[in-house]
């Protein structure tokens, strides 16, 4: 066969197999197909045909694939363009000053908002080649994401192929959406959920990225999923492009003729007014819309204006993001409970009825402290109100006093640690707080503070989650306790975690404390059809068979191997893992890098530990406090002398190739890099000799800028600091501030 030969072959392949895999996606995901059993039998003879002309099965010829064995492999693929997040304006003023500084950059032209409600849902990129849907990816982190085309082609509202006039199509173009559930069709699938004994979403952003993300696309067909377009990535047409895109929103006019979903809610307005006036009206019909909003978006329409302003590394300078503060509702508080502390702090929560706030259905909400709960007057059986502070943390503000039942009762505060029954008191006089004085064995502070070693903040234990924590310290904690709890018959639960000591036995797998964990378990409910059953089951585990022993499950084997990693972790997670009260990252980075092993710090006197810029009086005694030799202490000095026996280390050995770049600087990072995480970026100040602060000031040296930074780099500018983006960051790390000695002028940002 000749090449010109083979060329047509392979092009004639190329259509019939497309052709194929459509209809058998229709057939065995969709659950329909658009040409008869016949035709789809004669294409298929074809593509055999034709496979036996080039003398080879092409990789992936859907000749080879049995029907119903489609897999979404998640393949990591890299975005043409990237995909960007967005800065974010938390009130009115904000906004104004950002709308201020476009305006001054584009030399106070006159522009047009396009305006849209923010979806809470997962950000994709369809790919489309002459009009054909070739490829979808989700957001990942904003330069490569996971390929989930199969799954993509089963919502309903996303065309294969593009509608209208070919001549039309470009030759590529990445559409950028968001996918989303409806609160309707969220409803429905919990229901179905609840009937069926499966897992229920706590809410509809859940639901949709568990629903987007199935390994079998079939799982994806059967749930209702919508996908609304915002925006265009890489564009490449055939000739010209078409004469009516000089606006963003000609582009969403086109999308609407090509089959593409966009959302209603759109606008353009033409001043900062009419703008406000949109973010007003949909902060009041939040939940009169098909889907869950987390915020209202802005954005420049001109696409010259938006090329004028550009991006920074994670954001474009032509739109922003206003969030809605802190959403409230009212439900009813069924009981307060208390939970204590790594450091002793008795905390109280109130257990309610299940209420959508912000989002996600919450039935905990804290208390604060004791003083709290007597100042708001809540108590068990009061309608109260309901709030996420930060859109977080769920938070009861107070109750509905015109509701009060006649007759309810105040609450009465506990007067005895509930898992140790250790009298609770003040640590000294006048506190807000009350504590369990019994730290040593207190299984709930046991519990907390192995929780906190393992947290990212420490030894970045993975496997050692919240659940893990229980298991080993304080299993009993499982069995459901309340005024609507079931009463479970078993025995009481032993924990197999007695001090922190141990926490490094179970990298060794020759001790008893290992072995120990085959006989853990912990109350967990069951959902069946007909109600729910609550059970004891392992957890470090798998359950016994008649044909399969027990044996460590995934999870399990992996804890093994980080808790034996733990061992390598700079000084400054050492400090944070041992649960000083008052010593965090910030503290413990300090003490960490001014005295370079954990006895020195032990030796060092007050005065020499408050010396350490950002330590001071408090932290220096809490430290000689933790450290302290008498008898009552002598627990903590015992687990500080178990992990330097299981080869913990406790000292840094100071790398000598990282220069001083940075010594004597004051270095700011706010918002998103996106090769730093937040504790890599501090460490890479602090090596070099700099100062990484958590506010800006006069004094600030430089600060770094990434995506959703807010504030700060608002107060930078009005300050005329020098403001960097990532990659000046990088050079700034690397040669210090010569590298910017010849530019005075602000840096421009990379675009």
């Amino acid at each position: 066969m000749d090449a010109a030969s083979d060329a047509s072959v392979r092009e004639q392949w190329e259509k019939l197999a497309r052709l194929v895999s459509q209809y058998q996606f229709e057939y065995y995901i969709a659950g329909e197909s658009s040409v008869p059993d016949a035709d789809y039998d004669a294409l298929l003879a074809q593509l055999v045909a034709v496979e036996e002309q080039l003398g080879s099965v092409p990789e992936g010829s859907p000749t080879q694939k049995v029907g119903g064995t489609f897999s979404t492999e998640f393949e990591a693929v890299d975005h043409r363009q990237p995909m960007l997040s967005l800065d974010n304006a938390f009130s009115l003023e904000e906004l104004q000053t950002w709308a201020g500084r476009v305006h001054s950059e584009l030399g106070g032209s006159q522009v047009s908002y396009l305006c849209e409600v923010k979806i809470d849902g997962l950000a994709v990129s369809l790919t489309y080649e002459r009009g054909e849907l070739v490829r979808a990816l989700t957001r990942g982190d904003g330069r490569t994401g996971e390929d989930v085309t199969l799954n993509v082609r089963t919502i309903s509202s996303i065309p294969n192929r593009l509608a209208g006039d070919p001549a039309t199509h470009p030759r590529l173009i990445e559409i950028r959406g968001e996918v989303f559930m409806k609160v309707s069709d969220f409803s429905d699938l919990n229901e179905k959920q609840a009937r069926d004994g499966g897992k229920t979403f706590a809410n509809p952003r859940n639901a949709a990225a568990g629903s987007l993300r199935q390994k079998d696309p079939r799982v994806t067909a059967a749930r209702r999923l919508s996908m609304y377009a915002h925006g265009v990535g890489a564009v490449e047409w055939e000739g010209a492009a078409p004469s009516d895109l000089s606006r963003q929103s000609g582009m969403y006019t086109l999308y609407e003729q090509w089959g593409i979903p966009v959302s209603s809610h759109n606008s353009v307005e033409t001043t900062l007014d009419a703008v406000q006036q949109k973010i007003e009206y949909y902060r009041d019909h939040r939940h009169s819309i098909e889907h869950e909003l987390d915020g209202f978006v802005i954005k420049i329409d001109e696409v010259s204006s938006q090329k004028h302003l550009g991006s920074t590394s994670r954001a474009p300078r032509w739109a922003i993001a206003f969030k809605y503060p802190p959403e409230e509702v009212t439900t009813r508080l069924l009981d307060i409970q208390v939970n204590v502390g790594r450091t002793g702090r008795v905390t109280p929560f109130g257990m309610m009825e299940p209420v959508l706030v912000a989002g996600s259905t919450v039935s905990m909400a804290t208390l604060h402290n004791f003083h709290e709960v007597r100042r708001k007057d809540v108590r068990p059986g009061d309608t109260v109100i309901v709030r996420k502070a930060g859109d977080v943390i769920p938070e009861i503000l107070g109750a509905v006093e015109s509701l009060r039942p006649e007759g309810l009762p105040e609450w009465q505060a506990p007067t005895h640690c509930p898992s140790c029954g250790t009298q609770i008191r003040e640590a000294k006089e006048g506190d807000k707080d009350l504590r369990c004085p019994n730290a040593a064995s207190c299984p709930s502070q046991l519990r907390e503070r192995v929780f906190a070693i393992a947290s990212r903040g420490a030894f970045d234990i993975e496997a050692l989650g919240w659940e893990a924590a229980v298991a080993l310290c304080d299993p009993e904690s499982s069995r459901p306790v309340g005024p609507e709890a079931p009463e479970l018959e078993g025995p009481e639960l032993v924990p197999l975690l007695t001090s922190e000591a141990q926490l490094f036995d179970l990298a060794d797998p020759s001790s008893a404390l290992r072995a120990g964990l085959q006989d853990i378990v912990v109350w967990r409910e069951r959902k069946l059809k007909s109600g729910t059953k609550w059970e004891l089951i392992p957890y470090f585990y798998s359950k016994a068979t008649a044909s399969k022993p027990s044996v460590p499950t995934a999870t399990t084997e992996k804890l093994f191997t980080e808790i034996e990693k733990a061992k390598t972790q700079p000084l400054w997670r050492v400090l944070v893992a041992l649960s000083i009260r008052h010593v965090g990252p910030t503290a413990a980075r300090a003490l960490a890098a001014a005295f370079g092993s954990l006895e020195r710090i032990r030796q060092a006197t007050v005065e020499e530990l408050a010396a350490v810029d950002g330590v001071g009086t408090t932290i220096a005694e809490s430290v000689i406090e933790w450290f302290s030799e008498d008898e009552s202490n002598r627990w903590r000095l015992n687990i500080v002398e178990a992990w330097n026996h299981a080869g913990v280390s406790m000292e840094d050995i100071q790398d000598e190739s990282i220069e001083k770049t940075l010594d004597g600087l004051t270095v700011v990072v706010t918002g998103g890099l996106e090769n730093f995480t937040r504790d890599s970026v501090k460490e890479a100040i602090l090596s070099r000799g700099g100062k990484a602060s958590g506010s800006v000031s006069k004094k600030t040296d430089f600060v770094v800028v990434g995506a959703n930074a807010g504030s700060k780099e608002t107060k930078a500018r009005e300050l005329g600091l020098r403001i960097l983006d990532e990659e000046q960051f990088r050079l700034l790390l690397d040669n210090g501030p010569a590298a910017f000695a010849t530019d005075d002028a602000e840096p421009e940002e990379s675009l």
